[in-house]
């Protein structure tokens, strides 16, 4: 179950809670000056999959032009992923190249895998190979329910005083409700400014803790920057008799960040970078 932790992100989510998972295991990737990278050339067996924000584009911004070449070379290498919390139209917009329209760099043709929501969504090769119709909205929750936390979310967020309120502060997902205190709609720059506040003041963590005690009885996990049902659902699409190593490149790999269960699973070979510059390099290391 994740923990609380600070992102980059103004918002949480609010999940059926899953089971832990097992020990990680440590595994080094040793520098390419000491790997015999020939043979991987154009290796279908090797497959690497990719955070979003923070690791190929800033959070919420556009894949810069040089990270979409590097990207590009990498696929005539090996397999390659995308696995982020967002939905299919939020990862096509952050996946285009400086301001070009999504269809010109479609994230589920650019990719081997595509997974947005964390794989409740996930394309092979450009076709639909999973929809999983999960969360609070659906079979597991009434309607009652649902609606008590929608009221209790919307009522604590009336009472907040904090320097900036937008809006869209709830949105329904397959597998989760995402809720912002400042709101969706606000701009990159309010989203920066209340990262700053937050950090002091935390009303993230707060807000949480509230939840929490109010809404024990529902077994919900509730995640900062988290992105619902975690990373390692995706895993379930990749059968382990077709790759012999799955790399997996992400920012929040922390415990209570929301790449942590993918990034310590003992299936995947995990790295963590600070921004999408790190990933290259790694890349560049890993794959030259």
């Amino acid at each position: 179950m994740k923990g609380i932790a600070p992102t980059t992100s103004p918002i949480f989510a609010a999940v059926p809670r899953r089971g832990r998972q097992g020990a990680p295991a440590l595994i080094r990737i040793p520098p390419a000056a000491e790997r015999d990278v020939s043979n991987m050339a154009k290796n279908p067996r090797v497959i690497a999959l990719f955070d979003v924000d923070g690791t190929l584009t800033v959070a919420r911004k556009t894949a810069t032009a040089e990270m979409l070449t590097r990207l590009k070379k990498l696929r005539e290498q090996i397999t390659i992923g995308v696995v982020g919390g967002s939905d299919l139209v939020k990862q096509k917009e952050q996946m285009g190249e400086d301001g070009k329209k999504a269809a010109e760099m479609h994230i589920i043709h650019n990719f081997d895998y595509s997974f947005s929501e964390n794989g409740l969504v996930a394309y092979h090769k450009g076709a639909l190979v999973g929809e999983t119709v999960r969360g609070l909205a659906h079979d597991q929750y009434s309607n009652e329910q649902v609606n008590r936390l929608v009221n209790y979310v919307l009522h604590y967020i009336a009472d907040l005083d904090i320097p900036v309120k937008r809006g869209t502060f709830l949105e329904f997902r397959m597998g989760m409700i995402n809720v912002s205190p400042i709101g969706r709609n606000c701009s990159q720059e309010e989203r920066d400014e209340f990262e700053r506040y937050d950090h002091v003041h935390n009303v993230r963590k707060t807000f949480v803790e509230k939840l929490r005690q109010e809404f024990a009885d529902y077994n919900l996990t509730f995640s900062i920057g988290g992105q619902g049902w975690d990373k390692t659902f995706c895993l379930r699409f990749l059968d382990p008799k077709d790759y012999d190593e799955i790399h997996f490149f992400g920012d929040k790999t922390y415990e209570g960040g929301n790449d942590f269960e993918i990034y310590t699973s003992d299936r995947t070979i995990g790295h963590s970078v600070k921004n999408p510059e790190e990933t290259i390099q790694i890349l560049d290391q890993l794959f030259p």
